[in-house]
């Protein structure tokens, strides 16, 4: 079963970051303003559905695979188990004045998974947070040669990222209005 969902999650990652790239390919073909009014409406509530979803799969990896998060993990679950429930008020409120207290959050969380992959991938860097229990440096899961958990986490706090920055219609200053 875990190989399912981890390959599922892996999926979404995948999904997930061709989206973050779409958002940087449009800014910078000056299209962002056709995708804001296509998307934007819906932004608030793909935030919520890709926080909500990262912490529903490392809630999974911990309480039923069975997998001991390490220091980083946490770090990065704090960034990230606060956001649903922000995101998701923002969302059924409609309101696109929360850019201000989610987008730091989401960064904080952003470095501290770019860290943690780096750390996975040069094992040679100084890891003093990690434990000999749960050490930084081990892949535990890794999908498609590439994908492993902090990479999830990298790609979720990116796309949360994406959808506020550049796709959040109205400049995220008011309540968001439906099309007309």
């Amino acid at each position: 079963m875990t190989l399912i969902v981890t390959t599922f999650l892996a999926v979404l990652t995948l999904l997930a970051a061709l989206g973050v790239i779409a958002v940087l390919v449009l800014a910078a073909l000056g299209q962002l303003p056709r995708v804001r009014e296509l998307l934007g409406p819906a932004a608030l509530w793909l935030a919520f559905g890709v926080a909500l979803t990262a912490t529903a799969g490392s809630l999974y990896l911990s309480e039923v695979a069975g997998l001991i998060p390490c220091t980083l993990c946490w770090y990065q679950r704090i960034a990230m188990y606060p956001l649903v429930v922000v995101l998701g008020i923002a969302a059924w409120r409609r309101d696109g004045g929360i850019r201000p207290y989610v987008a730091p959050v989401a960064g904080i969380g952003a470095v501290i998974a770019a860290y943690h992959v780096a750390l996975q991938r040069l094992p040679g860097l100084p890891s003093g947070a990690c434990s000999l229990d749960a050490p930084c440096t081990a892949i535990y899961v890794e999908r498609f040669g590439f994908v492993t958990i902090p990479v999830m986490a990298l790609v979720a706090f990116l796309a949360i990222l994406s959808l506020l920055l550049g796709i959040l219609p109205n400049g995220g200053d008011s309540e968001i209005q439906e099309p007309t």
